[in-house]
């Protein structure tokens, strides 16, 4: 072939399928960028705005973007190949003959992945939350498709597949709840108690480092039982997201100092020596020895 004809057929190429390349190309970025906007609109149409959602808007865009993406350049660089006189019938058989194969061979994580979509698509838990999964529980460090990965209060790190979610106990979605069982001797005056649990939560709502981080006055909701040593008095508290246990913290702490200073006894175990009878009703001696040397120190 000589050069000219070389050039003449080089030419004609590019006037009829280079020119249809650049074509899929400028579509290819135009696609791209469209999904991008797609992606993001969606979700943002999808809820409130908070940072929280804001949080899950960008989670599920991400993902849904990435999909579109993976999509989008396949199809582009097929029909950039049937642009170069590449078969496109055999490749598309070839992909879908694989795809089925990699479907029977990872159902594992074609599970893990469909499981996590609608994770993230049910806002079951996002990143930052204090969650309970597969007897495992942490903070959620990140997320994705395929799997769930938690960091425990001693910074063990766990890594669950979505797959194997069943059940999700989300600790702090969108508030956080505190539960308090105060438990104070038999004799003391339950309503007084009440109202010192109350002034505690308002000094501790008034306090600059907590005021932001609790939602509501405290809700006593009463004499919760008699137990072996002292009446139970349960309350709760409602505060930030996380916020619950550094509330919490302060809060026995105030009111143990608070306790201390009305005189209100906070029971503890006893122990009760008790000898025994005979049928006739006599009890064996006891026999005690008092170590006053010991008492001096």
């Amino acid at each position: 072939m000589s050069l000219g004809t070389y050039m003449s057929n080089l030419a004609d190429w590019l006037l009829t399928s280079g020119l249809r390349i650049l074509l899929i190309a400028i579509l290819t970025v135009a696609a791209l960028k469209a999904a991008q906007f797609i992606s993001s609109r969606a979700i943002t149409l999808t809820g409130k705005k908070d940072m929280e959602m804001q949080k899950r808007m960008d989670t599920l865009s991400s993902v849904i973007r990435y999909v579109f993406v993976i999509g989008i350049l396949i199809v582009s660089f097929v029909m950039i190949l049937g642009e170069f006189g590449v078969e496109i019938g055999p490749i598309i058989a070839a992909a879908g003959i694989v795809g089925l194969a990699v479907g029977f061979g990872a159902q594992n994580l074609v599970q893990d992945i469909i499981s996590g979509f609608f994770i993230l698509l049910e806002d079951q838990i996002r990143v930052g939350d204090v969650v309970q999964i597969a007897d495992k529980g942490g903070l959620v460090e990140r997320i994705n498709l395929r799997m769930t990965i938690l960091r425990d209060l001693s910074g063990n790190v766990h890594f669950i597949r979505n797959g194997q979610i069943q059940v999700v106990t989300n600790m702090t979605k969108d508030y956080g709840r505190y539960v308090f069982d105060i438990g104070v001797a038999y004799r003391e005056d339950v309503d007084h108690v009440i109202e010192v649990i109350k002034d505690v939560d308002r000094e501790l709502r008034e306090d600059p480092a907590f005021k932001d981080d609790i939602l509501e006055p405290i809700e006593i909701l009463g004499l919760d039982q008699f137990a072996d040593s002292a009446v139970i008095i349960k309350a709760r508290t409602k505060t930030q997201p996380i916020k619950q246990w550094s509330v919490a913290r302060e809060f026995n702490r105030l009111l143990k100092k608070r306790f201390d200073k009305e005189g209100i006894e906070i029971p503890f175990p006893h122990i009760t020596l008790y000898m025994g009878e005979d049928k006739e009703g006599h009890a064996p001696p006891l026999r005690m020895k008092i170590d006053k040397t010991s008492a001096a120190y």
